[in-house]
């Protein structure tokens, strides 16, 4: 394919302006031509921001378009699988964001349909292209530290979402932690059980939505590895993502990342400015990067970096440690079917 990879972009919320952004300044070899969403008004918006020159509102416009090469999908995680369907059929690749969707059985469709129609298919699991996450793999692989023995993931976010957020999330394990459960099997290989818990610290209406806002999840690994990951949905201090393995060699960490390196010595104390507020100052490199990989994948017909089955793990994971919580045992992961 020698022209650009046409795209479009199904969302125009939070996270669609983070790849319309992407497609605008950081891919050359891809362009935007269009973004959907049933809030036109969202999606004019992120238009006119990125000159986009075209705004529907709807997916199946974008899809049934013979001029758009692949898709962005950042719709609510209800409608992926059935756009994926679509998509796939009419012979778009696909860049779904995290997850395909909270039903595994509905994942295993939308892994079929892509294969069926030969197309490709990425799952934005993001924290993987962060440059701190792949050193911290890049240890684990050569052996820089030895054999991984004790694995631990801090995940904070700076403020918890509002209620009507949490009603289609599929709780805190499946739209929180499920990027850390990605992270774990990312960092260290498969996991074989988990062992959670979970508690309302923050804000007592989670309780009534049968959510969590505060979370600790212990994971077992097929090499014998332990780990832990904790999960807050309130952290006063700005985004808290940090992540530590310790092997048989030595540790390999990685800290919060800082607008700034400056640091303030006085009579009483020394001290930084507060980390990174949220996920779109922290990662933005990263959400640049696995839509990078994923345009090079589909013009160089190369496997794409995250696969549906890649996608289906963490949720898997996240399906456990909610059984985990409800039972009070662990659960292996052999045991969640549906």
């Amino acid at each position: 394919m020698s022209r650009k990879l046409r795209f479009g972009i199904l969302g125009a919320g939070r996270i669609g302006p983070v790849h319309a952004e992407t497609l605008a300044y950081r891919a050359p070899q891809a362009e935007c031509v269009v973004i959907a969403d049933i809030n036109l008004a969202a999606a004019e918006a992120v238009a006119a921001r990125y000159s986009i020159p075209n705004v529907v509102d709807s997916a199946t416009a974008v899809i049934d378009d013979p001029g758009i090469d692949a898709i962005v999908l950042c719709t609510p995680t209800n409608t992926h699988a059935g756009i994926i369907a679509h998509a796939a059929q009419a012979g778009k690749h696909i860049f779904c964001e995290k997850p395909v969707s909270q039903s595994l059985a509905e994942i295993d469709a939308s892994i079929a349909a892509v294969e069926a129609a030969g197309v490709k298919m990425q799952v934005g699991f993001n924290r993987r292209f962060d440059s701190n996450f792949m050193r911290v793999r890049k240890a684990v692989e050569s052996g820089e530290i030895g054999t991984p023995n004790l694995f631990h993931i801090v995940s904070r976010d700076p403020f918890p979402p509002p209620l009507s957020y949490l009603r289609p999330s599929g709780g805190i394990f499946l739209d929180m932690m499920i990027h850390d459960f990605d992270m774990a099997r990312f960092l260290m290989g498969e996991v074989e059980e988990v062992f959670a818990s979970g508690a309302v610290l923050v804000d007592p209406g989670f309780a009534a939505e049968d959510d969590f806002d505060t979370a600790i999840a212990m994971l077992k690994f097929a090499s014998g590895a332990i780990g832990t990951i904790d999960n807050s949905r309130k952290s006063t201090f700005g985004y808290d993502q940090r992540v530590e393995i310790l092997g048989s060699k030595g540790k390999i960490a990685t800290e919060n990342r800082y607008s700034n390196e400056v640091v303030v010595s006085g009579e009483k104390c020394v001290y930084t400015d507060l980390p990174h507020n949220f996920f779109m100052q922290r990662y933005p490199e990263s959400f640049a990067l696995e839509l990078q990989m994923f345009v090079e994948a589909v013009l160089e017909d190369k496997p794409v970096p995250v696969t549906g089955a890649d996608s289906r793990a963490p949720v898997v994971m996240a399906l456990a440690a909610r059984k985990s919580v409800d039972e009070r045992r662990p659960v292996r992961l052999a045991e969640i079917s549906s």
